[in-house]
């Protein structure tokens, strides 16, 4: 993850970004009617077609089936690593995200992954990666802002003079005529 990347709450995930329960419970539905098509001694194309999966998923299904059973094909929950901080200490870090980077002493207002691992740190003795703070923060939905930038020198008419002087002589068409040989391989004919 970049440094300059930003945090914001402005793009919220209504469920934290993950799978809610019921589709879990959907997922599972899928996986054991499609137990009762492999039982039949359906293909795996044919389960694969008829629950519109891949051949590999229908083929862990058929694996999982002949060596654990119905039960294997049981949803486990949600996924991922087990969360280091208690749901008291994740609507902590909320609260104190909420707060803005200014209530830790950076007046730029940019939550990036490092401040928020030291606002982790510090805050509940909690060391992440950064890339696992990310997964978290996105558990938690907050989403990367990446900042519309521009250049202090930027000048809008010579860039629209560009656009249309000098634009249209590169987007010229080619000769589609003309011999030549794409190959990085071979040897061009001669």
């Amino acid at each position: 993850m970049r440094r300059g990347v930003r945090y914001a709450e402005a793009m919220r995930y209504p469920d934290g970004g993950g799978l809610t329960a019921e589709e879990r419970a959907r997922r599972e539905r899928v996986r054991l009617a499609a137990a009762e098509w492999i039982e039949e001694g359906a293909s795996d194309r044919e389960v694969a077609t008829r629950f519109r999966v891949t051949r590999i998923s229908a083929n862990r299904w058929r694996r999982a089936l002949v060596a654990g059973g119905r039960p294997a094909l049981a949803s486990k929950g949600a996924g991922g690593a087990r969360c280091k901080l208690s749901p008291a200490q994740l609507d902590e870090l909320q609260v104190l995200l909420d707060a803005g980077p200014a209530a830790w002493g950076w007046a730029d207002q940019c939550w990036t992954l490092p401040r928020i691992a030291e606002v982790v740190r510090t805050r509940f003795g909690v060391d992440y990666t950064l890339p696992g703070l990310d997964l978290l923060l996105h558990r938690l939905g907050w989403s990367v802002q990446v900042p519309a930038r521009q250049a202090a020198e930027r000048n809008e008419e010579q860039i629209a003079a560009w656009r249309e002087e000098t634009w249209p002589e590169i987007e010229r068409r080619r000769r589609t005529w003309a011999p030549g040989w794409s190959s990085k391989t071979s040897p061009a004919r001669g």
